[in-house]
């Protein structure tokens, strides 16, 4: 068989991601990483570059655990001790202690039932959805969600879907008004915190506009959150969206691999709904789960979040972030308060983020271009990102160069 009949349509078709701008390009990769020195964090060497050193203002690592020492010991000690892989699926023989020390640690952080762990958040979102529809089901998102909710949605297959304008709750109200009567079930779905941005979903007004239309439908409203960047990164102990607006999400959907610092993802919930997705969910069922030195990793990153120093570093990355906000304020520059170490940098013109972006690389200065048509006309940026081991000069290195940068 050949691939000759389809070449031509494939290389067209990345030519026209090119040409939109929507194409991902050539990857950058880290072939090493330098030591923190003389007042400035870790700095990251890319193949092709020689000795230049980059600062990384674009990783999901907030809380820089992904180098805690303590981490990279467990790592390594649980490798040696179950080896590199699972080398099989959980129901067959891939489920080892970590795994289920792991989620009992994330089922007690969270304060539910049970916990999940799955390959990875996407796949998580993916696989969790799809069980929860039926076609009696309207599944309702936040027109910012995130591309794994987007696919969930069209893989579940809904009797009914329907988007509601950014946090806008007036708007979900009426969707839940007006679909009285047309179906059983509904699933309400949406990120915790938004990655473009760094706001956060308003989940109290969520639940209790939910808890006012429950009765209006005979299976009930299921609210389904994932917060993979605001686990970590948001709530006074690091809980996320849930401990920072003083609600609780039906089923919570979340990462091990941004500000917990290993791979994976989860879903926390009550016992029932956790019992009936190991039964359903393909992803879960047919797909090998994190290694069992990640999952090692990942308890012990649990374990450092919920203590001292977790909160200590919680409190360097939102000092950084502040101080970030404000400096760009300063500069002139239009960002969006909060307290998320996601701090965009709106540009609002596709030329100039695209010449911001190429002249801070130029600088040694790793950033986040979103242009139109990944986000709308008007509304593109760099999506800046804070870390814990990031320090005040880094701040001032990256600010002194935007000075120098006529937006």
């Amino acid at each position: 068989m050949s691939l000759q009949k389809i070449a031509g349509q494939l290389v067209n078709h990345v030519a026209e991601l090119q040409a939109k701008g929507t194409a991902k390009g050539t990857e950058k990769i880290v072939t090493g990483i330098k030591a923190a020195e003389a007042g400035f964090s870790e700095r990251y060497y890319l193949e092709g570059y020689g000795d230049r050193a980059f600062l990384r203002m674009n990783s999901n690592s907030y809380l820089g655990l992904s180098l805690h020492r303590q981490l990279i010991v467990t790592e390594a000690q649980a490798a040696e001790q179950f080896g590199t892989g699972p080398g099989a699926v959980r129901f067959i023989s891939g489920t080892y202690r970590p795994h289920i020390e792991l989620e009992k640690a994330l089922a007690s952080f969270h304060g539910r039932e049970r916990a999940m762990v799955m390959s990875a958040a996407y796949a998580t979102v993916v696989g969790v959805l799809p069980q929860l529809v039926t076609s009696a089901t309207l599944v309702i998102s936040d027109a910012l969600n995130h591309n794994s909710i987007i696919t969930a949605i069209r893989l579940s297959q809904p009797a009914d879907k329907a988007v509601y304008a950014h946090v806008d709750m007036q708007a979900l109200e009426k969707i839940l008004d007006t679909h009285k009567g047309q179906v059983k079930r509904v699933c309400v779905v949406t990120d915790g915190v938004f990655s473009m941005r760094g706001d956060h979903a308003p989940l109290g007004e969520i639940a209790a506009i939910c808890k006012r239309h429950e009765a209006d439908y005979e299976e009930g409203i299921i609210t389904i959150v994932d917060d993979s960047h605001g686990v970590g990164a948001l709530g006074r102990t690091g809980r996320g969206t849930e401990e920072y607006t003083y609600a609780q999400a039906d089923i919570l959907i979340a990462t091990l691999g941004k500000a917990l610092g290993v791979n994976g993802g989860y879903v926390v919930s009550s016992a029932p709904i956790i019992d009936y997705l190991r039964e359903t969910a393909p992803l879960y069922i047919y797909s090998n789960p994190i290694t069992p030195a990640e999952a090692a990793a990942a308890v012990t990153s649990l374990q450092i979040l919920d203590s001292a120093e977790g909160r200590e570093l919680l409190a360097q990355v939102r000092r950084l972030g502040k101080q970030l906000r404000t400096a760009l304020q300063n500069l002139g520059y239009e960002t969006i308060m909060g307290e998320h170490p996601i701090v965009p940098l709106l540009i609002r013109d596709t030329e100039k983020t695209s010449a911001l972006v190429k002249y801070l690389f130029d600088h040694n200065i790793l950033v986040t271009g979103l242009n139109y048509p990944v986000v709308p006309k008007g509304d593109e940026e760099i999506r800046l990102q804070v870390s814990a081991t990031q320090t005040e000069k880094d701040i001032d290195y990256l600010i002194e160069k935007l000075k120098n940068f006529n937006v």
